[in-house]
């Protein structure tokens, strides 16, 4: 199976992405990323047997970091990845910090640029545009499993947890 840790937004803020989307002008061939399939790819893992899956969720389990308030500002295009993305200028420091702590090797640190793909297939630039920031209170992450035989990815969250209210003093270990 294809799995990813990412951030999983509720159906509010689910339905503002959808709105930014909704007003980019793209060509015919441009094709909208579903609703459905918003999210903030944390870190990517990538293939992985069954039997794996319960390391993977005890990782998950075992991470602890702050919740933290993202906010989408601008839209960019990617010509390698042919998308549209809205991206986070800044990122939380406890983003970072928890998207480190998932990648599976420590030799690898990906450089974590927070987006929300809004299409694909985007075969050239669009004339820019400004968007209405979006404000992503991140309150949890998600294992996140990605079925690519279809004509759209199908995505399916595995399991949640829950970051730290800034409130809480400290953590307990699980």
């Amino acid at each position: 199976m294809r799995l990813f840790f990412a951030l999983w937004p509720d159906s509010v803020l689910r339905e503002r992405i959808a709105g930014v989307a909704a007003a980019l002008r793209l060509d015919a061939t441009a094709l909208h990323v579903p609703r459905e399939n918003y999210h903030v790819t944390l870190a990517f893992i990538g293939e992985v047997a069954s039997s794996e899956l319960a390391a993977l969720r005890q990782l998950g389990r075992s991470r602890r970091a702050w919740a933290s308030e993202i906010r989408f500002d601008a839209l960019e295009y990617w010509k390698g990845a042919q998308a549209i993305v809205a991206v986070a200028r800044q990122t939380p420091q406890a983003v970072s910090e928890l998207a480190k702590e998932l990648v599976r090797s420590s030799s690898v640190e990906p450089a974590l640029r927070l987006h929300v793909t809004l299409a694909r297939k985007v075969a050239q630039a669009p004339v820019p545009q400004a968007m209405s920031p979006i404000e992503w209170d991140a309150r949890s992450f998600s294992l996140v499993r990605s079925d690519t035989s279809r004509a759209h990815s199908v995505y399916t969250v595995v399991d949640t947890w829950p970051l730290l209210d800034k409130t809480q003093k400290s953590w307990q270990s699980p």
